[in-house]
């Protein structure tokens, strides 16, 4: 019988070849001789360079100043990205952005920063938008002009084409750690002090339900993924997101990631309907990494249903804006705010709330959910 032929897509065959190597280059001067020699190209062969990159220590969360190839993301996962992997392996790098042609910044903890060494006119950043798209298997256009992928184990991409962006192309990547850092690590950064850290482990060996709030890059994802590494070994994790990014350091994790729908407008599944089938998997611990939609309703039914050592993110400007949030969210789920009150004080345990200042990353407030007048209420602890 004979062997069908399979089609393997170029960027995958280019992700498989050993040969390519990401340099830990914070100024990546062999990208800017190519920008200066006529603009950034999709794809070129990331050169070799001896010694490669430092290796990784699980020891320095965000904001340090320690050397990291982006952020202990594998090396096979940033050639994805194509001319934009030197950058995302200059450093401890959190984040980067295209804003069009008028350049790249770069966040390696302390706040964005222009990267002088890239330069792409808008053509090329369009370009390179599809290709990243392309490469986490969805596609990118004016019908379609705002997409969300994830490439790798993780890395997540979001591109914007005109006329959406009056700004030309936007293409925002957030990179992850590979492993996370374990709570104690955290605890010596400052992003938790011995207090909190001792009434977070205190919560996770107590099976607490927790929510996680804060606003965008504050650190949700890192201080959720530490609570989750501190459970015990035979428990069985499961953890569901919009997009992938969690890593979480512990023997059984299983993950679901939703899925958009395709050109056709069919194939949707939603956080809810994850929910749902996790609910089948037998989890000691359900996670949804952020609550942003009806799937709070699904949530909260299941947190008020037996399944005790459940977490979830939120995003919120402080603690006393977390009632707010939720209401508004319950409300596209069909939940009045009575219910929504009634239900989140038995569902969650304690509300963790992050923010950032001066670039640095820290756990601003815990507080526990109450009753007050039919209405939610945050009371700090």
């Amino acid at each position: 019988m004979t062997t069908p032929f399979v089609a393997t897509p170029s960027w995958e065959r280019e992700a498989r070849a050993p040969a390519r190597r990401i340099v830990a280059d914070r100024s990546a001067p062999h990208v800017a001789d190519r920008a200066g020699a006529g603009g950034v190209h999709p794809w070129p062969p990331a050169p070799a360079r001896s010694g490669g990159v430092a290796p990784h220590d699980p020891s320095s969360p965000p904001g340090d100043a320690v050397d990291l190839p982006a952020s202990g993301a594998a090396t096979a996962d940033l050639a994805l990205l194509g001319p934009l992997a030197p950058f995302a392996a200059s450093g401890p790098v959190t984040d980067l952005f295209v804003n069009g042609d008028r350049g790249l910044w770069i966040d390696r903890g302390a706040g964005p920063e222009r990267e002088t060494a890239w330069s792409a006119d808008e053509v090329e950043v369009r370009a390179l938008a599809v290709q990243l798209i392309a490469r986490g298997g969805r596609h990118i256009d004016e019908a379609t002009p705002a997409v969300d992928v994830r490439l790798g184990r993780g890395i997540r991409v979001h591109a914007v084409l005109p006329p959406v962006s009056s700004d030309g192309t936007l293409i925002s990547i957030r990179v992850p750690r590979a492993a996370g850092f374990p709570l104690a690590a955290l605890a010596r950064t400052g992003m938790v002090d011995a207090a909190q850290e001792e009434v977070l482990r205190e919560a996770v060996a107590g099976r607490r339900n927790l929510l996680v709030t804060g606003a965008g890059g504050t650190g949700k994802t890192t201080l959720l993924a530490a609570l989750l590494g501190e459970a015990p070994g035979r428990e069985r994790l499961v953890i569901i997101e919009d997009v992938a990014e969690l890593t979480v350091d512990h023997p059984h994790v299983v993950s679901l990631e939703a899925r958009q729908a395709n050109l056709e407008g069919a194939g949707h599944v939603g956080l809810d309907a994850l929910l749902r089938e996790a609910l089948r998997m037998r989890p000691d611990r359900l996670v949804v990494g952020e609550c942003r939609g009806v799937e709070l309703r699904e949530l909260l039914a299941a947190l008020n249903t037996g399944h005790d050592g459940g977490a979830g993110t939120l995003h919120a400007n402080s603690l006393d804006d977390v009632p707010a949030r939720l209401e508004a969210l319950g409300a596209t789920a069909g939940l009045s705010t009575e219910a929504v009150a009634r239900q989140t004080v038995s569902a969650f345990d304690l509300v963790l709330h992050l923010d950032r200042v001066d670039g640095r990353r820290r756990l601003a407030g815990i507080g526990r959910f109450e009753l007050r007048a039919e209405r939610l209420a945050v009371v700090p602890l």
